[in-house]
């Protein structure tokens, strides 16, 4: 299962130019157009927002990917996976992380734009962010999988899918600081309940180093986010072993 997702993406070659030309529309068009006061100096909106371009791209990929579970419904392939002899967890768990790993590659495709916005890329800072990457998507992939396994449309996967992606991500403090003056006490809140808030403040963390305050320390998001993925995968297995 995991060969298999891998495998379609890597075929689909319109997805892999997409996944490069919308972040880069992102941080010209909305890096440039929009300018806010940042208290860390010697830090602009463009390279502030480059990690939360990172989680949109992590976010989009991993719901987007559920819809392979309409598709093979649609064509009769889960119908042949579900009434095989292996057990439903080994299908959630294969296409969990087929499907994450596919979101992996589109995050390190937006990753190697950083020095375009003035970002210095490093080996170290690679392989810390592929492990906090993954780990990200895992949690997500699990949601549209989740969602996929109780829809029979893609019309209602996609309104779904833009209802869960919408919040998440505005609220995640990819384009904006989620603390400081002027704040509401409700939009603040509302982040903390946010799992990506933790992934987007963590990957700030590793790309920017000493130039971002961090909402908390690493440790402590990279928690959240491992505890957020274990309760989804949780989840997403026992709607795959109810789906018919």
């Amino acid at each position: 299962m995991w060969l298999r997702e891998v495998k379609r993406y890597l075929r689909d070659r319109v997805r892999i130019v997409s996944s490069f030309v919308t972040p880069l529309l992102w941080l010209i068009i909305f890096g440039t157009g929009v300018r806010l006061q940042l208290s860390a100096p010697g830090l602009d909106y463009q390279q502030y927002i480059f990690p939360g371009i990172i989680g949109q791209t992590l976010l989009f990929t991993s719901m987007f990917m559920g819809i392979s579970v309409l598709w093979d419904r649609e064509f009769g392939f889960m119908k042949e996976i579900l009434v095989a002899p292996i057990s439903r967890i080994s299908v959630f768990l294969g296409k969990m992380i087929g499907d994450s790993t596919d979101a992996l590659i589109q995050g390190i495709i937006v990753f190697v734009l950083g020095p375009l916005l003035g970002i210095k890329l490093g080996i170290l800072m690679f392989f810390e962010l592929l492990p906090l990457m993954l780990l990200i998507t895992f949690g997500l992939v699990s949601i549209g999988l989740t969602v996929a396994s109780f829809l029979e449309s893609l019309e209602g996967f996609g309104t779904i899918a833009s209802f869960v992606n919408l919040p998440l991500f505005f609220l995640s403090g990819a384009l904006f600081p989620l603390k400081g003056a002027g704040i509401p006490d409700w939009l603040q809140l509302a982040s903390r309940l946010n799992p990506l808030t933790y992934g987007v403040d963590a990957l700030r963390t590793i790309v920017l180093g000493g130039a971002w305050q961090p909402l908390q320390p690493l440790v402590y998001n990279i928690a959240i986010v491992g505890g957020f993925d274990v309760i989804m995968m949780i989840i997403g297995t026992l709607a795959f072993t109810r789906m018919k």
